[in-house]
């Protein structure tokens, strides 16, 4: 599958729905974009997985909740995280 992806950036592509679990297998992945969609839920616990993840952007969607508690171990690599 795509478990080599560094890049994932679909900006304004109006996808909807949860963010999936499945995004926690992309453990190469740098830089995770998917900003100005119609995501909804809260960010799954897997997103911890994904430890070279130096800019995280979920900005303008509809997540919910909080924080999963995972994200911290994202702290010596995440530079940029943006969820307005």
């Amino acid at each position: 599958l795509l478990t080599g992806l560094t890049e994932l950036d679909v900006l304004q592509s109006n996808l909807e729905g949860t963010l999936p679990t499945q995004i926690g297998l992309l453990t190469k992945l740098s830089v995770l974009n998917m900003a100005n969609h119609h995501f909804s839920g809260t960010l799954p616990i897997e997103i911890g997985h994904l430890t070279q993840l130096s800019s995280l952007l979920l900005g303008e969607n509809s997540l919910s909740g909080t924080l999963p508690t995972q994200i911290g171990l994202l702290a010596t690599s995440l530079v940029n995280l943006k969820m307005h």
